[in-house]
């Protein structure tokens, strides 16, 4: 619902920065805001924080080594991977440079799409790929990887997304801001002075400005606020599966990843802290008619497995039969749709705009990997939005 309200009316509560939405990258942006000196109030409709996207996902910390050149998510990925691991450092919070290898498993590959990956990269600012041959990746990192050659990616790593979300918040409200849980948002307004107010749970909150980071309900957000003109007017869903590794003992010591197909990363293989390894996540498009993310299922099915083993074993040759068992998955917001003709591709950017004629709310929408990487950046880059806009 989207409104609009005379100066003469009054809302029971008034408030400077309104966050819909606590996930990593609403937590990172009540942060940054907190941070700034403004008061902030996060609204989160789910009995806890980072329960949604935030809590399935692989917990990588991304190089930003393939995002389109000049694109949001090469940018912010970068910066924020620098942000990350220092915040991390200067938090005890867990996080490791385990790296990654992006393994060519034949010729063509060592010799057309290595070069071109590792060309591409420099241009997002990742200068520190290393070449390898594939005696370097079976003597030095991983004796059981079958390859020709390989990119080592050393600051692609792994993090306790978790921990991460709790010192964002405990940053947040040491300075002031304040989460409510539980809470839903049933409509925007805006009034004819500039201020914008949040219906929630029979409430009206005056807001200066107010952050969309709904993540996978973003778009149902924006059409509160009518934002229905811009190329981003909803979001579709892509499901990640994933499947963990049991009854074989894992032999990597690194992230594994494939060079990428057409469509996605491939099937690549992550490690957590415990010495675990899963497989994923793939590309399940969901139906375009799927617009609620409360209806999507998130059971993985037993029977994707098969395509994991195939491309699993051009890598890891070892793969037993029946050693892939389903994890969890994840869904992703997506901009476009394979079968929905209204734009260039499926690789899409970011989306974080702050709209003409909407003073004061920035929206956010295709918020998938490098997200949580990129979580931190986005926060600045928020605070940056609004400063520029000239708001208090």
């Amino acid at each position: 619902m989207s409104i609009s309200i005379s100066n003469g009316a009054s809302a029971a509560f008034r408030i400077e920065a309104c966050v819909i939405g606590a996930g990593v990258v609403g937590l990172a942006a009540a942060r940054a805001l907190a941070l700034a000196g403004k008061e902030v109030l996060i609204l989160e409709s789910e009995n806890t924080f980072g329960s949604g996207t935030s809590s399935r996902n692989s917990e990588v910390i991304h190089a930003g080594i393939y995002y389109p050149n000049g694109s949001l998510k090469a940018q912010l990925c970068v910066k924020g991977n620098e942000m990350l691991y220092k915040f991390c450092n200067e938090r005890n919070i867990s996080c490791e440079n385990k790296g990654k290898l992006l393994v060519a498993t034949d010729e063509s590959q060592l010799k057309m799409d290595i070069p071109r990956i590792m060309k591409h990269a420099s241009g997002n600012g990742v200068k520190d790929l290393v070449m390898l041959s594939g005696h370097d990746v079976k003597s030095c990192f991983e004796p059981q990887v079958s390859c020709v050659g390989a990119l080592l990616s050393p600051s692609t790593g792994i993090i306790d997304s978790h921990s991460l979300m709790l010192n964002f918040l405990a940053d947040a409200q040491e300075n002031g801001a304040t989460l409510a849980l539980m809470t839903r948002v049933d409509g925007i307004a805006f009034t004819s002075d500039d201020k914008i107010i949040v219906e929630s749970e029979g409430m009206q909150i005056e807001c200066d400005f107010v952050i969309n980071c709904a993540g996978l309900y973003a778009d149902k957000i924006a059409a509160m606020a009518n934002v229905t003109k811009t190329r981003s007017s909803r979001q579709y869903f892509a499901k990640g599966n994933y499947y963990k590794l049991e009854g074989q003992k894992s032999p990597f010591h690194h992230l594994i990843y494939p060079v990428p197909a057409k469509g996605g990363l491939g099937v690549h293989a992550t490690i957590d802290f415990m010495g675990s390894t899963r497989f994923g996540p793939d590309v399940e498009w969901l139906p375009v008619d799927v617009t609620n993310p409360n209806d999507i299922d998130l059971r993985v099915d037993p029977k994707r497995s098969e395509s994991f083993y195939s491309e699993g074993r051009k890598y890891w040759p070892d793969l037993h039969d029946g050693a892939l068992q389903p994890d969890y998955a994840g869904i992703r917001p997506k901009l476009r749709h394979p079968s929905v003709q209204d734009g260039p591709s499926t690789n899409t950017d970011f989306h974080i705009q702050m709209l003409p004629g909407i003073k004061g709310f920035v929206n956010l929408m295709g918020i998938e990997s490098p997200g949580l990487t990129a979580s931190m950046a986005i926060g600045e880059k928020i605070v940056e939005m609004l400063t520029e806009d000239g708001l208090p």
